[in-house]
């Protein structure tokens, strides 16, 4: 834990961001924003690691913060260079249970000079479903302040249908599990397929993560999901290396527009 708490202030964190595809034309349509902790003596600490560690100390709202902050500060830079991409953070249980965090995320975004449209605020599908009417308050109290809300992990939780309906979340993100066996797996694939019917029902977005292979990108192709993310494309890259693809052309004019 002190290594995290000196690493919190006095650096070696760092986000990495993992691009989100157009699944017709390869558009970089958004990135994900993902925590990388390098310790000078132990070395490259994977979050599996570290993050039920921050959870158990309370430590993971600073972290959250410090994730917010950069982001948004990161937003502004390349907003500066010309380049204007959605970029999505990851809240945990703890900070989704804050009170006052649309306020809080409304003062990041300020701060930074970001519009808000341009932040995509994640919470996994099993933690909105933990108490739905309180989600519900959240959501909306985010979506008012501008920002797109995503349900993170979609499939593992126990959504409501009735409740699904009624939340401002414009984004499922499809949980890799489901996509580590398609085609091969026709269970996996019949329920892809239901959470991509269920979406166009709902007219929500989606994205499929995890996705690694030809095979299952044809998949999604064939099945019209709209986005993905995944090695296939690329890793999590330094905002260096990012910007510098995305100002190759490979995010065209499409950089920043939605995937629907």
């Amino acid at each position: 834990m002190g290594r995290l708490q000196h690493a919190l202030r006095h650096g070696g964190l760092a986000l990495h961001y993992q691009p989100q595809v157009d699944v017709r034309n390869g558009a970089v349509v958004g990135v994900e924003a993902l925590l990388r902790w390098t310790d000078p003596e132990l070395g490259t600490i994977p979050p599996a690691r570290f993050t039920p560690v921050a959870e158990a100390t309370g430590l993971i709202l600073p972290l959250g913060d410090w994730v917010l902050h950069e982001a948004c500060r990161q937003l502004r830079v390349w907003g500066d260079q010309g380049l204007h991409v959605r970029v999505a953070v990851n809240l945990s249980p703890q900070q989704f249970r804050q009170p006052g965090l649309a306020a809080q995320v409304r003062d990041v975004l300020q701060g930074h000079g970001v519009v808000p449209a341009l932040l995509e605020l994640e919470i996994t599908e099993s933690q909105a479903m933990t108490d739905p009417t309180r989600a519900r308050r959240t959501f909306t109290a985010l979506a008012d302040e501008g920002v797109t809300i995503a349900l993170d992990d979609f499939g593992t939780g126990h959504s409501s249908l009735a409740v699904l309906k009624q939340l401002p979340v414009q984004r499922l993100k499809i949980d890799r599990t489901f996509l580590q066996h398609i085609p091969e797996d026709t269970t996996d694939g019949v329920l892809v397929r239901g959470v991509l019917a269920l979406a166009r029902t709902l007219r929500r977005d989606v994205v499929a993560e995890g996705v690694e292979n030809p095979a299952q990108l044809d998949f999604l192709r064939r099945y019209r999901c709209p986005a993905y993310q995944g090695w296939l494309f690329a890793p999590a890259l330094p905002p260096e290396a990012l910007a510098a693809r995305l100002s190759g052309g490979v995010a065209g004019g499409a950089v920043g527009c939605h995937s629907g």
